[in-house]
């Protein structure tokens, strides 16, 4: 599929699948340098990292522990600015190395404001893995530790990434087209 509709926005392909999983695979191959002889918890960011959370864990192939979290800060095509914690990290972090799985870094204020959480927690060290980094929308001192595609500011959806719930499980990313 070239173009989707979801509501009233209009999308056109941006990143293929395969593109995606190439990009996923060498963020795995980076994690598995650094981790290699330690027991890190891999903490999947959702709704929108299940899919990257999924296909880098199968990448990886190895028995990491994982658990889930959720926090929401959008509404619609843009960020509310407000961190709500829908549900916390569903494992002991005390003194671990937690490596955040999360689908895209744009602002930053979520995950800023997530790390800084984790580490008052009680945290050993906080990492973060994003599939997408849009560094021109970054608004705060944030350095993703590992990043699979590095892309311009444009609003997109399809590989767990939404529009208002809609679009998560398309296997490739959209743009949205400008009307």
């Amino acid at each position: 599929m070239d173009n989707i509709q979801l509501k009233d926005k209009k999308f056109e392909l941006y990143i293929s699948e395969e593109e995606i999983k190439e990009a996923i695979s060498k963020v795995a191959e980076h994690i598995r340098e650094d981790v290699k002889g330690t027991d890190p918890l891999f903490v999947g960011i959702l709704n929108g990292a299940f899919m990257f959370t999924a296909e880098l864990m199968r990448q990886l192939n190895d028995y990491y522990e994982l658990t889930f979290a959720r926090y929401s800060s959008y509404r619609g095509t843009n960020s509310t600015g407000i961190v709500n914690e829908i549900m916390p990290v569903q494992a002991e972090i005390k003194g671990r190395t937690l490596i955040l799985l999360e689908d895209i870094i744009d602002t930053g204020f979520t995950m800023k404001q997530v790390m800084s959480k984790l580490r008052a927690e009680g945290a050993g060290d906080v990492k973060l893995a994003t599939m997408l980094f849009k560094p021109e929308s970054l608004k705060c001192d944030l350095k993703p530790d590992y990043i699979g595609i590095q892309i311009p500011a444009d609003f997109i959806v399809g590989y767990g990434l939404d529009y208002d719930g809609l679009g998560r499980a398309y296997k490739n990313i959209y743009k949205i087209v400008a009307v």
